[in-house]
């Protein structure tokens, strides 16, 4: 029975399987797949083909390396095919990945703000709350009248009884 030591480093592995960075191997199929989807592919794959139906059909009799059928032009169309659908495939996926943490980001931005609108508005029903407990300047103007007035009526009586 082997312990692994945490005090030492692994020793190295030799694998037979080739390495490769799945990040940047993703950027590649995204680039690809982004290519693909373009006119300038259609028109590129168009004028490849229409040269070499033209090639094989048009050209010396030694020189046509694909007769009629074009059966090597089928292949090596669909041999793009079977390359270029996994290519675009993993960019879709990839694409998918990143929409979905921006969905998480998004909803957990929207929760915050939520969370955020409720408690300004208790804030604002508890600022109205202590508002109405708190004399306004015209509560406070007609209490200032009413008592002026109280305090002129006692003159006013005081002179009409002399």
């Amino acid at each position: 029975m082997t312990t692994e030591r945490l005090d030492q480093p692994r020793e190295l592995r030799r694998s037979l399987r080739p390495h490769y960075d799945p990040e940047a191997f993703g950027r590649l199929s995204e680039r690809i797949a982004r290519f693909l989807g373009t006119a300038r592919f259609i028109v590129y794959m168009t004028v490849f083909v229409a040269v070499w139906v033209v090639w094989n059909i048009a050209a010396p009799a030694g020189l046509r390396f694909d007769p009629y059928p074009f059966i090597f032009l089928t292949l090596m169309l669909s041999l793009q095919a079977s390359y270029a659908a996994p290519l675009i495939l993993l960019a879709q996926n990839r694409q998918t990945d990143r929409d979905r943490v921006q969905y998480e980001q998004d909803r957990a931005a929207a929760e915050r703000n939520q969370a955020d609108l409720e408690y300004l508005t208790r804030e604002i029903a508890g600022l109205r709350l202590a508002l109405g407990e708190v004399a306004t300047r015209d509560y406070l103007r007609s209490e200032l009248q009413r008592l002026a007035e109280e305090l002129k009526e006692p003159d006013r009586k005081v002179s009409e009884r002399r």
